[in-house]
């Protein structure tokens, strides 16, 4: 039986020239997340765009928090959503 997995989208600028930030997320998450995602699709926009969402969330948007994500924060924000309680090892840990 297949059990459909959720797909996560990255919408980058293209005048930002941001498909290589966009294209390394991607990959990192397919890695971290490769039983619990469906896939990643990569969507060209404009206008300083750069939003990743899942099921309809938004996990992280930069203009509403006035920077790019940092890995960990991205990876926890998305397991979040997808896989809640299943553990990060060093991405969960946080700095003393």
């Amino acid at each position: 039986m297949h059990t459909e997995k959720p797909i996560a989208e990255i919408e980058y600028c293209t005048q930002c020239r941001w498909l290589l930030r966009a294209a390394w997320m991607a990959q990192e998450l397919l890695v971290t997340f490769e039983e619990d995602l469906g896939g990643i699709t990569l969507i060209p926009g404009h206008g300083g765009v750069f939003t990743v969402r899942s099921g309809g969330k938004t996990i992280w948007s930069r203009r509403d928090e006035g920077r790019f994500p940092e890995m960990k924060e991205l990876k926890q924000r998305l397991r979040d959503c997808i896989a809640p309680g299943r553990p990060l090892g060093h991405s969960d840990q946080t700095a003393d």
